[in-house]
């Protein structure tokens, strides 16, 4: 286990992925349980992964790295989808989770290693250590909803499709109603928009209080990722404020939203992190 590279997990996750697929096709059981069978094993190596990460750090993965950090959000999204796969073997929702699982691991992969002057500072006393995990902890559980929010949107997106289209009961995936996905998704949005916001504030008020930084630039108010990360933020608040004050909005609009506005929050967090991470690592262990 002392070998396992960050390829080894994203191939696992890729081959489960693919097993999903030819479920559309082919509805042979041993297909179901060759893509679990992957997943399994992606999440272990996942799990081993982070942990001899953070071992050799000293430092626990949410504030060990860019990197380790976006690969925790994919060791959730990814307990989460093996959760739900083996409690019920009809719901698709490795269809929908799964490419979202590959295309967080690959692109963590571009993210920086190593950790920050702002975390090194962090670590070193242990007030600013605790409220670094706090805004990382907030920040990766409230990201997660919102990737559970796409997934619940572009599965209820894709039922409405099928229903309308009448091909609801015949040869494709097991989806949950229209009505429970749309009560799903409506809570997933109202968690975690509250965490996020908790998560950048408390990450405003890190950078604020800590040390002045040693190595590289300092975090100021004007700094790119500071504004990118503002204006994602302004956007999922309208959605959070509309959500509320709207008298019964309609399901479907509520998905479409949902997949622009988070997934446009997704890609900016995401981005933006690895714009301003300096040099791309290769495929290390």
């Amino acid at each position: 286990m002392g070998d396992v590279k960050l390829i080894c997990f994203l191939s696992s996750y890729a081959v489960a992925a693919a097993c999903e697929f030819v479920r559309l096709r082919l509805t042979a059981r041993v297909v179901r349980w060759v893509g679990v069978g992957f997943l399994t094993a992606g999440l272990v190596a996942h799990t081993w992964y982070l942990w001899d990460r953070g071992t050799r750090l000293n430092l626990p993965p949410l504030l060990s790295s860019t990197q380790d950090w976006m690969l925790v959000l994919a060791w959730i999204a990814a307990v989460f989808t093996l959760f739900l796969t083996l409690i019920d073997r009809r719901v698709a929702v490795g269809l929908f989770l799964l490419p979202f699982i590959v295309a967080l691991v690959a692109v963590a992969s571009l993210a920086p290693s190593e950790p920050n002057e702002l975390v090194r500072q962090a670590a070193r006393g242990t007030a600013l250590r605790n409220w670094g995990m706090l805004h990382a902890t907030l920040l990766v559980f409230g990201i997660a909803g919102v990737l559970i929010a796409v997934v619940l949107s572009a599965m209820y997106l894709y039922q409405h499709h099928r229903l309308r289209a009448k091909h609801g009961s015949g040869r494709g995936p097991v989806l949950p109603s229209l009505v429970r996905l749309a009560r799903l998704n409506w809570w997933a949005i109202v968690i975690s928009v509250p965490l996020i916001t908790l998560g950048m504030a408390t990450g405003v008020g890190l950078a604020l209080v800590a040390p002045p930084a040693r190595e590289g630039r300092p975090v100021t108010l004007r700094d790119p990722v500071v504004i990118g990360n503002a204006i994602a933020w302004l956007v999922m608040m309208v959605l959070f404020v509309w959500l509320l004050r709207a008298d019964h909005p309609p399901a479907k609009r509520v998905a479409r939203l949902t997949v622009w506005v988070f997934g446009f929050l997704l890609v900016m967090l995401t981005g933006l992190q690895i714009l301003s991470g300096g040099p791309l690592p290769s495929w290390h262990r």
